[in-house]
């Protein structure tokens, strides 16, 4: 190049000169053509004769050469330049190559889910290696190279879910949330270090993760009601970036199998695995997806398909509805678009308990999470006695799923709670008394009437205490004694708490404020037939976070939805609920025999499904077919209770309906209650349910 630039001034000269001779000669043959006197002077160069000669030629070949020198110099730096990138690009290739050959359950299992969802398109596509050049380019001819950049992390992986099976919702019409699509076949066994154990789940959110600044959809919380409003936001946008924030160190899992089938598991790694058997044989995860559904959160801002990214172990502690942002609990803040609150509740306790002191907290499991399964599993394996206090749905199933596992270990299970039976609060009288026989025949034994008066530790022994003077020496306890919302955003926030039930209060769209929106156990909505309500069903998570997932998207649809609820006394019985049900309530209770066929254990098998939840089809019942077999006009067996309907009214309306054994018509039953008239016998709308039928 410096031997060109002085050849350049050398000629320099010469160059001006030819290009004077260059114009005077354009400028003669304009005048020629032009018709004017042929008489002009000869112009002279002050450097040399006219004409062009040999100076011309000179000026054409340096002209030549320096464009053949220009072109070739160009070439060589381009060519440089991608050899030295297809270098990075081979680099980082066989760098992330040889991370997932590594770090990989089973990577199939991912294809089913990009296809739906483009969620990893970014982070999966595998970039074609370009040839070899076979010439590299000198050193001394092509541009230095640049200082070397820092290699980017390896995506950390999400807890790794085996074998969970993998979700493909359409556009049109979604999936259930607790029946995927795609069965995943067995995984072998992986290497060491990436055995799925659910322990290592936190280290996929180290401390140095870099969360995204702002995110279009913020949702805190990573229950089933954020997960339903997730895919239902990518359903309506489906480039639209979601970011999840739980503070639990687990991706969004289903809770209601923590309390029913996981407990009847035969595989003692269960708790590892956290893979159950439906009562229809069929074996699933608690996961809703496999990690290969989610991005990384610090690759969220740059996923140009969008997608959605779980920060586990985070909680937000602070928001800012006026500048639109929140503050996690290490004083990262993040910016949002739009926001929902899915933060569900926290197990209640006694307060004569939390009174008790640090001992015997320690021997007390407030069953919740996936955490609370894992320990209780450990404990009842090695101790002699346990005792449930609470004689709900969760405190029910917890006795009975313990209950069968004394018969083989010799654990003793200890039920108490206030009520006179067993659901006291929910089913009438005669139906709890009916219950709590069948507990006790599942190994429990139940008191009655219990209410505690103090709780103490002596001689490595728990005693409880009760007012009446009874005493009862345990080793651990489990309370469940319900649940309460969690609403530690609304003093920041300025959201309004329900005095009544709990949670923050919603309009008919679940928006608390104009760009905040509430769904699950958290959210106290008002329903357009039974009043303002807080619910706490798995069914009610699922439509009330789909729903305010699309009224996110600009859907603004009110929640009409009667949600339902169902409970299980092991495979053999069990019952799904909607409405209103107040064992305070007037009753009426139609019952038929049952057959081998009216058990949860047969309907799901007859179903295909695992989770009884109407909310994925929302079926209507229009015009119901009703049986053509006669009611009995008065009980057949005054204990025998096999399967049937229960009423419960207000105002002679009814408000709410059990169906006891009976399983897949649920559609039916919200019919009844959206159309709210009056019934002169509740045995003629019993038909509607076909109980009689063999």
């Amino acid at each position: 190049m410096l031997k060109c630039r002085t050849v350049w001034r050398k000629l320099a000269p010469l160059a001006r000169a030819s290009s004077t001779v260059c114009r005077q000669n354009v400028r003669r043959t304009g005048l020629t053509h032009g018709r004017l006197p042929a008489q002009v002077p000869a112009a002279h160069m002050s450097t040399g004769p006219t004409g062009g000669g040999r100076e011309n030629q000179l000026y054409f070949l340096l002209v030549g050469v320096t464009c053949v020198g220009a072109g070739v110099y160009a070439y060589r730096t381009v060519k440089g330049d991608q050899l030295r990138y297809q270098d990075r690009i081979d680099e980082i290739s066989s760098r992330q190559e040889k991370f997932n050959t590594e770090n990989s359950d089973t990577p199939s299992e991912s294809e089913p889910v990009l296809a739906a969802e483009s969620v990893e398109a970014t982070e999966t596509q595998v970039v074609p290696k370009p040839e070899p050049q076979a010439e590299p380019v000198p050193e001394s001819e092509a541009e230095p190279s640049p200082e070397p950049q820092a290699e980017p992390l390896p995506e950390e992986p999400s807890p790794p879910v085996p074998d969970a099976e993998v979700e493909a919702p359409s556009e049109t019409t979604e999936p259930p949330l607790e029946e995927p699509v795609v069965e995943a076949p067995p995984e072998e066994p992986a290497e060491p270090h990436a055995v799925p154990v659910v322990e290592e789940v936190g280290e996929s959110t180290p401390v140095s993760l870099k969360v995204p600044s702002h995110t279009p959809y913020l949702l805190i919380g990573g229950g089933t009601a954020s997960f339903a409003a997730a895919r239902s936001i990518r359903a309506r946008d489906p480039d639209a970036k979601v970011l999840i924030v739980t503070d639990e160190p687990d991706l969004p899992y289903m809770r209601p199998p923590l309390s029913k089938e996981l407990w009847f598991s035969d595989d003692p790694s269960v708790t590892e695995t956290l893979r159950f058997k439906q009562w229809n044989g069929k074996e699933r995860s608690i996961y809703f997806q496999p990690a290969s559904f989610y991005i990384n959160p610090e690759e969220l801002e740059g996923a140009e398909n969008g997608g959605v990214a779980v920060l586990t172990g985070r909680k937000v502690v602070h928001m800012d509805v006026r500048g639109n942002k929140v503050k996690l609990d290490d004083d990262t803040e993040i910016s949002y678009d739009k926001c929902l609150i899915a933060t569900g509740g926290v197990p209640r306790n006694l307060q004569v308990m939390e009174r008790a002191g640090e001992e015997v907290m320690k021997r007390t499991t407030l069953f919740r999470k996936v955490d609370d399964f894992k320990s209780l599993d450990k404990v009842s394996r090695n101790i002699k006695s346990i005792t449930i206090i609470g004689g709900g749905f969760l405190g029910s199933e917890l006795a009975c799923a313990l209950g069968r596992r004394s018969n083989d270990s010799g654990l003793e299970v200890i039920q108490m709670y206030p009520e006179k039976g067993n659901m006291g609060k929910v089913l009438p009288e005669y139906l709890s008394n009916w219950t709590t026989e069948k507990v006790k025949r599942e190994g429990v034994k139940i008191i009655s009437e219990a209410l505690v008066k103090s709780v103490t530790c002596k001689d490595d022994k728990v005693e409880i205490l009760l007012k009446d003077g009874r005493l009862v020496k345990t080793d651990h306890i489990v309370a469940a004694v319900g649940l309460e919302p969690n609403v530690d955003l609304a003093k920041s926030a300025g959201l309004e708490v329900d005095s009544d039930f709990g949670g923050f209060r919603v309009n008919a769209e679940l928006q608390a404020r104009s760009n905040i929106w509430v769904a699950g156990d958290a959210a106290c909505f008002y329903d357009i037939r039974l009043g303002r309500r807080r619910v706490e069903h798995h069914d009610h998570a699922v439509v009330s976070g789909r729903l305010a997932g699309e009224n996110m998207t600009g859907a603004n649809k009110p929640y009409w939805h009667q949600s339902m609820f169902w409970s299980d006394l092991g495979p053999d019985v069990g019952y799904e609920a909607i409405g209103i049900v107040d064992s305070s309530l007037p009753t009426v209770g139609v019952f038929a025999k049952a057959t081998s066929k009216d058990t949860p254990r047969a309907a799901t098998e007859k179903s295909g499904t695992g989770i009884r939840s109407e909310s994925e089809t929302e079926d209507t019942a229009t015009s119901p077919v009703a049986s053509s077999t006669p009611a009995p006009s008065v009980e057949q067996h005054r204990d025998d209770y096999g399967k049937g309907v229960i009423f419960y009214l207000r105002d002679k309306v009814v408000v709410g309906i059990i169906l006891w054994n009976v399983f897949n018509r649920m559609p039916i039953a919200r019919k009844i209650i959206k159309d709210g008239e009056e019934h002169a016998d509740l045995n003629e709308v019993a038909k509607l349910f076909n109980i009689h039928e063999d």
